[in-house]
């Protein structure tokens, strides 16, 4: 069941949202090579908590980490910790933020240093199909319309030669 919001509470999702963000900015400017996914989370963690809100994901269901931070092949959801990022990796970060009631919740994909022709093509692929599903988000449109949009435009930007 969906709950429609009003105003107020829209703008207190912004705020969430805002932050995670500038969280995701933020961590974007460290991805270098030399830098551990520990590192990365601690520099989010820090950043979360001073702008008064609570990493979302940290704690639930024991998850010990404030970022979930996959490498390469890695399956989403990863636990950050003493791997050290280096030149070719792609990394997903997702981060998610609590304040005011409300959480805030974005992944991204980031490159560290220079990557390959294919995984420069993934990232495109990836974010190109993100924004096909946004623009069916709809009234009227179900996950479902959305889901199948964004398959249809990998599938238009030959996702499967990858």
């Amino acid at each position: 069941m969906i709950i429609i919001k009003n105003d107020k509470e829209i703008d207190l999702m912004r705020i969430a949202g805002k932050i995670v963000a500038e969280t995701l900015l933020l961590v974007e400017k460290h991805v270098k090579p030399g830098i551990t996914t520990a590192e990365l989370d601690r520099i989010a963690e820090e950043f979360i908590t001073k702008h008064g809100a609570i990493p979302s994901f940290k704690g639930l269901y024991g998850f010990p980490a404030s970022l979930c931070i996959s490498v390469n092949e890695q399956v989403v959801h990863g636990i950050p910790g003493g791997y050290v990022l280096k030149e070719g990796d792609i990394i997903s970060v997702d981060c998610g933020a609590h304040i005011n009631g409300f959480h805030g919740d974005a992944a991204r994909t980031f490159a560290v240093g220079n990557i390959s022709d294919e995984a420069k093509r993934l990232i495109q692929v990836t974010e190109e199909s993100f924004f096909k599903g946004i623009e069916f988000a709809k009234p009227g449109n179900r996950l479902t319309d959305i889901s199948h949009m964004k398959y249809n435009a990998m599938l238009r930007l030959q996702v499967s030669q990858l």
